[in-house]
Order: C-alpha cells, then structure tokens, then sequence
C-alpha cells in the first residue's frame, strides 16, 4: 500500500473509532492554556460603565484583558465582583461576548460567548466554537478549559482537522 492510502485509511478509522466520543464530548490537551488565576487581570477597552446596584461593570468595544500569558478580546464584557461580608472588590466572573478570542501561547479558540470563572480557573466557551492547536483545528458547540490542569473538553458536534505532515 502506498503511503497516501494508509493516512486516508489511518484517518477515516480514527474517525470511525471515535464516534461513540464525539456524542460525549472530546478531551483535549491543553499545555498552554494552564494558568494561574490568582494573577492580577488588566481590562481596555473604549468605554466602561459601572453599575453600583448590581455590583457590575460593562467593558465595550475593543475590550482585550490580559492575565499573565492569557489574553482575552471581545466587543463587550461584563466583570461581576463577589459578593458578601468578605468581598473587597474581587473579581468573580467576566463573562465576554460579541467575537471573543482566547489566546495562550501557541493555541487560540474563537466564540460567540466565554465565561471566565475566576474562582473555579474555568473558561466555557459558546457557540461556534473554534481552536487552533499548531497547524490542528477543532470545532464544537462549547469548549470548558481547567485552567489549572491546562485541559479541555469539547462537546457537541466536535469535529477535527488533523495535519499528517506527510507529503
């Protein structure tokens, strides 16, 4: 057999061994992507506003944040602060929308929407979801990230675009 058919026989039996985890969702590594929450979080943007009441602030327009090595971009993000007796204006969640990027080394992911959990170090990524590892590519409907196992789970209608490197 020559090497051509042995990648396309190679590929099409992975996808067909995999089905049954495709309905499941994927695990997928993520060694960039692990990352210390506790680190100071940085926030442009054009305009912000600041809601007392609800003890939120809304970010708008070219909002990047910055977190050691992570970065974040979207139109707009909402930061929401712990509440309580022992909150002193800690950052609980920013949840981004509006063609959010996620990047971290060499590996990007897209979306419509992204929930940044401070306290649980957890991303969850929504709609269209889309990462770039190298020269792979992967869809799904969502993407969680464990920051602080530097993993990943793709659910809902993953599907892969493996690079053989082979000629």
């Amino acid at each position: 057999m020559n090497k051509s058919v042995v990648v396309v026989l190679a590929i099409f039996l992975a996808i067909f061994m995999s089905a049954p985890l495709a309905a499941q969702g994927t695990a997928v590594a993520f060694g960039a992507f692990a990352h210390d929450a506790s680190l100071p979080i940085e926030i442009t943007a054009d305009a912000l506003e600041v809601n007392q009441a609800n003890g939120s602030a809304e970010f708008r327009g070219n909002v990047l944040i910055g977190q050691g090595e992570m970065r974040i971009s979207a139109g707009l993000v909402r930061v929401e602060y712990a509440t309580g007796e022992n909150a002193t204006g800690q950052i609980s969640r920013l949840i981004a929308s509006g063609g959010v990027t996620l990047v971290s080394g060499a590996e990007a992911a897209e979306a419509e929407r992204a929930v940044y959990s401070i306290d649980d170090a957890s991303i969850i990524m929504t709609g269209g979801v889309l990462l770039t590892q190298g020269q792979n590519a992967l869809s799904a409907d969502r993407l969680i990230v464990d920051l602080e196992r530097g993993a990943g789970r793709l659910e809902g209608r993953v599907r892969t675009i493996l690079q053989t490197g082979g000629d």
